[in-house]
Order: C-alpha cells, then sequence, then structure tokens
C-alpha cells in the first residue's frame, strides 16, 4: 500500500479551528432526546449514505463501527472533522456506524459470519480488548501490516504497547483507553477516598456505588487485596474478591451496582463515592465547569480498559483500513478527538498538539496520563472463554441477576 501524505500546516490548522468551534460536552448531547436524536440521525446518514461525505469515493469505502460519542462532532455544522478531513485527504468514503453500545451484543450479532469466515457488514470495528480476546482465541480478526502504519509505529505510547492476548498488537490497534479507579463528591465528602477499603466507611453506608462490569469492580478489589491482576491468578483469587463484594452489598453500603449511569447518581449526590471510568469522571467535570468529583488511582492501583481497531477476515478493505488507523495516530488528529471524547489518547504526540485546542485539558492527567499514574495503572490478564463465563454467572448472581 503506498503511504498518502501527512496532512499540511493548513489542513492541521483547519482541524484545529473546527475543534475550538466544537469544543461542547459529550454528556449535553444526552440531556434531550431531540437532539441525541438529531445527532444520532446524522451519524445514520453517514453510515448508510456510501459517498454523502466528502471526497469522491474513488479512493475505496470502508465500514467502521464504533461506540456512539466515541468520535469528534460538530454539532453545529452536523459534520465528523477529523473524519470528513480524511475523506477529503483521501478519496475514502467512510460509512461511519454508531452501532456499539455493548461488547457482548455487538459480537454476537456479527457471531455468525465471524464463524463462517463471510462478510460481517462492517471492515473494521472498535471493541474492548477484554472481549475483543474471544474472537482472536478463534481466529477471526485479520492481521495487520504494522510497516503500513508509520504514525502507529512512532506513535503508540507505551501504556498501551502490549496486550497479554496480543502482545505485539498485531491484531488490535489500541484507539482509545481508560482507566477504572474511584471517584467522591469533593463537597458533600470532603473526607475523600484513596483505597477500595475507604468504600467501606461507615459514613459512606448506602452512598456507593460499584460497576456492572466484573472485571472492573472485582479487579480493583483484587489489586487492594494484594493480587497481581496481569499475572497467573485463579479462581481463588477471584472470588475471595466477590466475597467482599457480596458482604458490602448485603450489608447496604452499596447502594447500586450500575454501568453508565452511575454518573446520575453521582450528579443527584445520592452516590457519594464509589468505583468509577476515568472519561466520565473528566467529562462530568468539564460540564460542571469545576472540579466536583475527583478521580483517584487507588493506592494499590486502577485497572485499564483499552478499546482497540479491529479488522474481520471477511473485508476488502484492508488498504483503505489502514490508511484510516494510521491518520488516527497522527498527534493533532488524536488531540482533536481527545478534546471530544476525554479519554485516554494511545498517541504520544497528542499532548503537545493539545496545548494548542485545549492547554487546560492538556494538563488533565485523566487524558494524558503522567509518568507517575501510569506505573499504578494494571492491565487485567486476559481470561478464558470458560473463566469468563463461570465468573460472569457468579457476579450476576450476587447481584440478584
Amino acid at each position: 500500500m503506498a503511504h498518502r501524505p501527512m496532512p499540511t500546516d493548513p489542513v492541521i490548522r483547519e482541524l484545529v479551528r473546527r475543534a475550538q468551534a466544537a469544543s461542547f460536552s459529550r454528556r449535553q448531547l444526552l440531556r434531550g432526546a431531540s437532539l441525541g436524536a438529531a445527532v444520532l440521525g446524522a451519524g445514520s446518514l453517514t453510515a448508510c449514505g456510501g459517498g454523502s461525505g466528502p471526497g469522491d469515493g474513488s479512493g475505496g469505502t470502508v465500514r467502521w463501527a464504533n461506540w456512539t460519542y466515541y468520535l469528534d462532532y460538530d454539532e453545529d455544522a452536523g459534520t465528523w472533522p477529523t473524519l470528513d478531513a480524511f475523506m477529503e485527504q483521501t478519496n475514502i468514503d467512510v460509512q461511519y456506524i454508531e452501532d456499539i453500545d455493548d461488547n457482548k451484543m455487538f459480537i454476537g450479532k456479527i457471531k455468525d459470519q465471524l464463524e463462517l469466515g463471510q462478510d460481517t457488514g462492517y471492515d473494521v470495528f472498535c471493541l474492548t480488548d477484554s472481549s475483543l480476546v474471544r474472537l482472536f482465541e478463534k481466529d477471526q480478526l485479520r492481521e495487520f501490516d504494522r510497516s503500513l502504519m508509520p504514525n502507529v509505529e512512532a506513535q503508540m505510547i507505551d501504556m498501551v504497547q502490549h496486550a497479554s492476548f496480543d502482545p505485539d498488537r498485531k491484531h488490535s490497534i489500541p484507539y482509545q483507553a481508560g482507566m477504572t479507579g474511584l471517584v467522591y463528591n469533593t463537597q458533600l465528602y470532603p473526607k475523600g477516598v484513596q483505597s477500595v477499603s475507604d468504600l467501606w466507611n461507615p459514613d459512606l453506608k448506602g452512598k456507593v456505588s460499584l460497576l456492572s462490569e466484573q472485571d472492573d469492580t472485582i479487579g480493583l478489589v483484587m489489586l487492594e487485596q494484594g493480587v497481581d491482576i496481569t499475572g497467573d491468578w485463579g479462581d481463588d483469587e477471584f472470588f475471595a474478591g466477590l466475597d467482599l463484594v457480596e458482604q458490602q452489598l448485603r450489608s447496604g453500603q452499596v447502594a447500586t451496582v450500575k454501568g453508565n449511569s452511575y454518573t446520575q447518581d453521582l450528579e443527584s449526590g445520592d452516590v457519594l463515592a464509589g468505583m468509577a471510568w476515568s472519561g466520565d469522571i473528566a467529562i462530568l467535570n468539564s460540564e460542571a465547569g469545576e472540579e466536583i468529583w475527583k478521580f483517584v488511582v487507588p493506592e494499590a492501583g486502577a485497572t485499564l480498559f483499552i478499546d482497540s481497531f479491529c479488522m474481520p477476515e471477511a473485508t476488502e478493505a484492508a488498504e483503505q483500513v489502514h490508511e484510516l488507523v494510521d491518520y488516527y495516530y497522527e498527534p493533532e488528529v488524536a488531540a482533536e478527538v481527545a478534546a471530544y471524547v476525554e479519554y485516554v489518547t494511545p498517541v504520544a504526540g497528542a499532548r503537545e498538539a493539545m496545548e494548542k485546542i485545549d492547554p487546560e485539558m492538556a494538563e488533565n492527567p485523566l487524558v494524558f496520563p503522567d509518568e507517575e499514574m501510569s506505573a499504578r495503572v494494571f492491565d487485567m490478564r486476559s481470561i478464558s472463554a470458560q473463566e469468563d463465563n463461570r465468573y460472569a454467572q457468579a457476579y450476576q448472581k450476587i447481584l440478584g441477576n
């Protein structure tokens, strides 16, 4: 594949201008159904238009599935600034589809096609590594040619360089990352929390939230219990963590166990402290205009989650996918995406680029972790399909499901 030229300075300046003009919180999109519908409608048109975006499509077509609100979107213009710029530069028509809101549900939708080696309807999608491993185990992913992605080679940060299931990142190229840690309301609970055990303080009874993702909740508890979650842990360690969570649930210490909706309980004040995802807290504080909620990397460490680009075996757009992925490793492009999604960008040069877009965000450790924070963030080892089933059933059982 011939690598197309990097964007010229005028293009980069235009990206910065668009980012500054469109810098608003993703959560504002969730405030009203009409606004949300308008944005999703725009996404659907992009997904189904087949050439409605910039460029003439002469460079080919890529069908990209991603999570909602996971790419920079300009509400006023109804455009995706970085994606439109890519299509303008390459004449590749990208059909962008906000089609993922749960890893397992998405995989379930394309499972039969993957097993038969048939077209899934997508050329690239972004899934969380902990679920992506299931496709890797079944040899259902196409390998990337890293030599065709010079930006990826040069710019990938150390934190995401290796996965236990894909040590050289040949089948999974990180798109965004984040940390699972702790949060507390600085105004209503100034005492704060620094460790998982602080969540069990009597003065927090009935005001604590945990996460519905078992890996995140149990992973933090296991770290607190001294387990090396990157190493050779097993049933004994998992169920010791599960037992502690069950005790706190039965005692009434924990008020809720939720997915993304836990942020609503934080905003209402019904929850004063709990477990949280870093990007959510960055967004809450950005919206509030001050640091009301403090995200904390626990003393024992936080867990890392990574959402990665991957290709199904049955795609005829591998060349175009390589170009797309490498484009999102250009620091200026990665900075614009980070300014919108507010998760950890995997691109090393993005922090310097962010200083031109949003100097304050360039200093935000939730988007650009410093060395001290990075040293206390751990990537939980990939579990087998059998472990996954067993642990998920056990976790759901203590939740009463």
